[in-house]
């Protein structure tokens, strides 16, 4: 199990912004979750964790949790709070091995991503169902940008590098174009109050069906085991 601890006294009320010279402080109302890595040769985060798990998905997990009372408050009928959630059509591929999370028998840098952005799915179905359950003004939604030039692609080969250059201009999106689902999810008028999507080009689609797995989603869930400290 793995324990995340919260520290105590931890109230995150305002999001402190520094734009320019000048400070701002706003109520947090939506929650956009894009950091992340891919392909990353097997490394450990600082405090152990596999690099893509650590970082896809144990962080934006920790930080949701840290927020969730910030985004309840946030909320209200007819204006909830929104969390968007980047995931990838790689989970599609994806496998959770939950006796091996940090790939420690067998690695696999394809593999490690794959199931750092199912575990993300699994996530935001779990945590929006808990959240329709307490009837709190939140909604959780995930999106796919589809293939992107960005620097996420670093780390394929130099073969590979080159490989990609001819097709990138036509087959890969730009950033911005990239961002637009995202920028959908998180704006939306007709998307008000729905949560548990998983988008796709603006549209609603089927992500893959372990996703949907809610034992799964409880298991990786009580995997977690979070606690206040």
């Amino acid at each position: 199990m793995l324990m995340l601890s919260l520290g105590q006294g931890f109230k995150p009320d305002y999001i402190h912004l520094i734009l320019g010279s000048t400070n701002f402080n706003y109520l947090v109302a939506l929650f956009l979750k894009t950091s992340g890595v891919m392909l990353v040769p097997e490394r450990r985060t600082e405090d152990g964790f596999e690099l893509h798990f650590g970082l896809n998905y144990l962080g934006h997990f920790l930080l949701t949790i840290l927020l969730l009372d910030v985004l309840k408050k946030s909320g209200k009928p007819g204006k909830f709070s929104r969390i968007v959630i980047m995931s990838s059509a790689t989970h599609y591929g994806g496998r959770l091995t939950l006796d091996d999370l940090q790939g420690r028998v067998c690695y696999s840098a394809h593999g490690a991503y794959a199931q750092s952005k199912l575990a993300l799915l699994l996530f935001s179905y779990h945590l929006q169902n808990l959240l329709w359950v307490r009837g709190d003004p939140v909604t959780v939604n995930a999106v796919d940008p589809g293939m992107v030039d960005t620097a996420l692609y670093g780390n394929l080969s130099s073969l590979a590098q080159l490989a990609k250059k001819p097709f990138a201009k036509l087959l890969f999106r730009t950033p911005a174009e990239g961002a637009s689902t995202a920028i959908y999810a998180a704006a939306a008028s007709e998307l008000e109050g729905i949560g548990g999507l998983y988008l796709y080009n603006g549209r609603k689609t089927e992500s893959s069906a372990l996703s949907y797995d809610e034992r799964l989603q409880n298991k990786l869930w009580k995997e977690m085991g979070l606690q206040q400290t």
